[in-house]
């Protein structure tokens, strides 16, 4: 039997609702369309026996009338489609605006365990398919119910007894079609998943394409692919074969069924229930069943693979967000931080069981410049994600001017503490939109932190200044160039705190030098935590802090620390870097 949905397309309804006035001149227009059906099967009863009689004024005068209905109902069908469009589209649109924001709200730890292909196929195709739901919903399978309801109307109205006998056939066809829309949401369901797992393939082999013909492993890129796109063929293809199966089982109940009804009309003829003409109109009117049935056939089909997209879209809305500021959060006015930083006890991990960080204490004072180093997991990274609020410690304080974080404003700490990562990561847009990033800034601020990143030079030098274009992943610039626009982007706000993760490891050595002279005047006056792995690049830090197992192990200046022979100097000998002081 028909079950409603449990994807929650009710949850949309009120989506709908700002849309009232066109929903309502739709709606009038669909009743005018609708209404005419049983005109239209009135007068075909009068017409048949016309032509019969060759009665010509009279079979003229209903074609008149029919030409007159006709133009009425496809003026109110245009009305009914061109007003009933819009608040479909609108909530497909608005539906893709909520998951898109509440996307960029998810747990980073959420986040990471979800596939950038598939995020995007969610919110692509899968919002696509339910805005089709929506509006063939809205626009075509309710006018088909209704021209059911009311065709069936005229039906009973014109003969009961033969009316009562069409309607045995009904509930077979109901059934049939429920039967075979559960299974085609089954085989939607696993098809979409196919093609997220697909999308995430794609995704990957664009971006390590390079990587891919460096080490020549292409025939099995190719295998991996041709798997994939073969397992794809095959779950679209068992959705094919069901509805392919469905249409001529569902066509033949519905030929039977109209045999069965001119067998049992011819009956009620002979027994004088019913005149010709009476019949003419029931069977013309039995005819309009059909489209609408087919209608809702194939949109009770389309509604099941709607669910099973509006499913995966809600996923998303299960997926937990960043904890939202505390409501006595404090402001943090910009341009009135100092930027010491302050970590008590901290006590953090991804799981409950298993803490990355391990009681941690660390001071850095305002202007000091510190380094973070240490094996991989020894919770450098783990620490940034607190000091942005990316994650709230477990136990103990992480505090910015003896504010603790948890009840600061994360906006406004997150102008404060700005990041350089070690991947640069470009949007693409022109080069003052990259470094502006969403922000309101002057072009002369613009300027200003590109001077500070060692960027303006190369900018200057573009044919288009600051209006030059930056192609998807940053394509048209280098390496290095894409760095400084990083730093550039990361000092625009003047931030009190600048967290570098490693901004120049993947850099070659005139690149490097470049990007150091940038990091070197966007760190003058700022508090400043530095990730390293290639200690030399830290050595003139004010401290270096060593961590390992998430404690810190030993700290102090790298002379101090070389002097020691503890775990920085074993780092530094397999480095090979000097083993004199600074």
């Amino acid at each position: 039997m028909l079950r409603p949905s449990t994807a929650g397309f009710r949850r949309l309804l009120p989506l709908l609702l700002p849309h009232r006035r066109a929903l309502l001149g739709g709606g009038l227009c669909m009743l005018v369309f609708v209404a005419c059906w049983p005109l239209l099967a009135w007068l075909a009863g009068q017409l048949i026996p016309a032509i019969g009689a060759g009665d010509l004024p009279r079979v003229l005068r209903v074609i008149g009338l029919a030409l007159g209905v006709f133009m009425v109902q496809k003026l109110a069908q245009f009305g009914q489609d061109s007003l009933l469009a819009e608040p479909a589209l609108l909530v497909s649109q608005d539906l893709r605006r909520q998951l898109f924001a509440r996307l960029q709200r998810l747990d980073f730890g959420a986040l990471e365990k979800l596939s950038a292909g598939d995020l995007t196929y969610r919110l692509t195709e899968d919002a696509d398919r339910v805005g089709e739901v929506i509006y063939k919903t809205i626009q075509d399978t309710t006018p088909s119910a209704l021209q059911l309801v009311v065709v069936f109307g005229y039906m009973v109205w014109l003969d009961w007894p033969l009316s009562l006998a069409t309607l045995v056939l009904a509930p077979v066809v109901a059934v049939l079609v429920s039967v075979f829309g559960a299974r085609v949401m089954q085989a939607a369901e696993r098809s979409q998943k196919q093609v997220s797992e697909l999308a995430g393939l794609l995704g990957e082999a664009i971006g390590g394409l390079p990587l891919v013909r460096a080490f020549a492993a292409e025939p099995w890129l190719q295998q991996r692919f041709e798997e994939e796109i073969d397992l794809h063929r095959r779950a679209r293809y068992r959705t094919q074969q069901l509805l392919a199966l469905q249409y001529p089982v569902v066509g033949f109940l519905e030929a039977a069924g109209i045999l069965a009804v001119l067998l049992i009309g011819a009956a009620r003829i002979q027994a004088g229930g019913l005149d010709a003409q009476g019949f003419s109109s029931y069977v013309t009117a039995l005819l309009m069943l059909i489209d609408p049935i087919s209608h809702l056939t194939t949109n009770f089909n389309e509604f099941q693979q709607g669910q099973a997209s509006l499913r995966r879209l809600r996923e998303i809305e299960r997926e937990p967000v960043e904890a939202p500021d505390r409501p006595d959060a404090l402001p943090l006015p910009l341009g009135q931080v100092a930027g010491r930083l302050e970590l008590r006890e901290v006590t953090f991990g991804y799981a409950p069981d298993q803490p990355v960080l391990r009681g941690l204490d660390l001071t850095v004072a305002a202007g000091q410049v510190v380094a973070l180093v240490g094996p991989s997991g020894a919770g450098k990274s783990t620490l940034f994600s607190l000091l942005l609020r990316f994650n709230t410690a477990q136990q103990g304080q992480v505090l910015l001017d003896g504010h603790d974080l948890a009840g600061l404003r994360a906006h406004e700490l997150r102008r404060a503490v700005a990041l350089v990562p070690q991947q640069s990561s470009v949007f693409s847009g022109t080069v003052a939109e990259a470094i502006a990033f969403g922000r309101p800034a002057s072009r002369e601020q613009i300027r200003e932190a590109a001077r500070l990143a060692n960027a303006d030079g190369f900018i200057e030098a573009l044919p288009q200044g600051y209006d030059s274009r930056i192609e998807e992943r940053g394509s048209n610039f280098s390496g290095g160039q894409l760095q400084r626009l990083a730093i550039a982007r990361a000092v625009l706000g003047n931030p009190a705190v600048l967290l570098l993760d490693e901004a120049t490891s993947a850099l070659d050595a005139e690149a490097e030098a470049a990007v150091q002279r940038g990091l070197d005047q966007a760190m003058a006056g700022r508090t400043v935590l530095v990730i390293a792995h290639r200690l030399a690049t830290v050595q003139t830090a004010d401290r270096i802090v060593v961590l390992e197992a998430g404690q810190i192990i030993e700290q102090g200046s790298h002379g101090a620390l070389m002097a020691s022979g503890g775990r920085y100097r074993e780092f530094c000998e397999r480095q090979l870097i000097h083993l004199g002081s600074d």
